[in-house]
């Protein structure tokens, strides 16, 4: 009969992967907009910058996405820190 604790650690061990393989096949879903939801999203964007509405035309996976959210936080901050 297995121990408490080694089925504890198998139990978290495999909670662990599931989690873990979840997300990933959540952040390399693909792209599934349409032509006509790119466009709107790119002009909904337009407000923010050229780059982020070009951004939206192509196809990119959430994880990609969630990237360049990240990277323009990142330049957000560095502008507001360095502004007298």
């Amino acid at each position: 009969m297995a121990n408490k604790p080694d089925t504890k650690v198998l139990l978290t061990i495999v909670i662990i992967l599931v989690v873990g393989l979840a997300g990933y096949s959540v952040l390399t879903r693909p792209d599934t907009r349409s032509t006509g939801e790119k466009v709107g999203d790119a002009i909904d964007a337009l407000p923010d910058g050229l780059d982020k509405a070009g951004r939206q035309l192509e196809s990119r996976t959430p994880g990609e996405k969630l990237e360049d959210a990240a990277r323009d936080a990142k330049q957000d901050v560095k502008k507001a820190v360095n502004q007298p």
